[in-house]
């Protein structure tokens, strides 16, 4: 947006712009080692005990000798993009000038593939900082159909895998999230509605609705993640593709008789439609 190499002055651009000159020469802070050890640890007592809270989380750092204050433990966790789930306070934090949709999967019975899509957002830790993964699954048949990992929580990320599942695997009958900002957003919403896909959003105490990739999330972090310590978002990329490849292709599901989310999308449709 801001040309150095360009006749006007910096000041100038930014006038014409209306943005703020210090923010031109802003270079952001990379987070402390502290901070991302931290993080890590966050992240996993988070997993294990998702409605803990800050000071339950700040209780349970300080058992393991890390000294932390709770305020602290806030503001790593809003950076995280996680927080507590409850039975009745909000799960995610929706913007205040996006639609929030119905929520309409209650009693449905949902035994087909390309009948209900869900989508979740993650923190991943890394050697020298995180990221943030997106994906989409097949409701009925677990299979991952699509994801990406960024360094933000633009919604852009989230836009490029709803694509990419869409041009790939064609349209669900329903899309269902939380009512996170990424997901409320005209831009991730307006694909939805332009193929014409019914959009469902988890409402207060309805965390449980994603299950399914809150599961996902813990199998990538125990299996993979927490395993390695990634060098890059490059190399963050590389290593959860070939993970996710392994889950959909090779990693068998008892809920699924045994089989792999790859086995029951493609070979079992026909099956699970005689079935509805």
């Amino acid at each position: 947006m801001i040309d150095q190499n360009h006749d006007l002055s910096i000041g100038r651009q930014t006038e014409l712009l209306d943005l703020s000159r210090s923010s031109i020469y802003y270079k952001p802070v990379p987070e402390s080692e502290r901070d991302l050890e931290l993080m890590r640890k966050i992240d996993i007592i988070h997993l294990k005990y998702p409605y803990f809270g800050s000071r339950r989380i700040r209780d349970e750092l300080r058992d393991q000798g890390c000294d932390i204050g709770r305020g602290h433990v806030s503001t790593l966790m809003k950076k995280m993009g996680i927080q507590a789930i409850y039975q009745k306070p909000r799960l995610s934090t929706p913007h205040p000038d996006h639609v929030i949709y119905p929520y309409l999967l209650r009693g449905l019975n949902i035994h087909r593939a390309n009948h209900v899509w869900a989508a979740d957002i993650t923190y991943i830790p890394m050697a020298r900082g995180f990221g943030y993964l997106v994906a989409i699954m097949d409701w009925a048949t677990r299979k991952v159909l699509s994801w990406r990992l960024s360094n933000s929580l633009d919604v852009s990320f989230c836009v490029e895998a709803l694509e990419e599942a869409i041009r790939v695997y064609g349209c669900p009958e329903i899309f269902n999230t939380d009512q996170g900002s990424q997901f409320t957003s005209e831009s991730f919403t307006g694909i939805l509605k332009t193929n014409q896909i019914q959009i469902s959003m988890d409402g207060k105490g309805r965390w449980m609705d994603n299950v399914f990739i809150e599961r996902l999330w813990r199998s990538l972090k125990y299996e993979e993640v927490y395993l390695k310590a990634y060098e890059s978002i490059a190399v963050a990329r590389w290593e959860i593709g070939c993970y996710f490849d392994f889950y959909n292709q090779k990693r068998r599901h008892q809920s699924l008789d045994n089989q792999t989310p790859d086995t029951v999308y493609w070979f079992r449709q026909p099956t699970l439609e005689k079935v509805a």
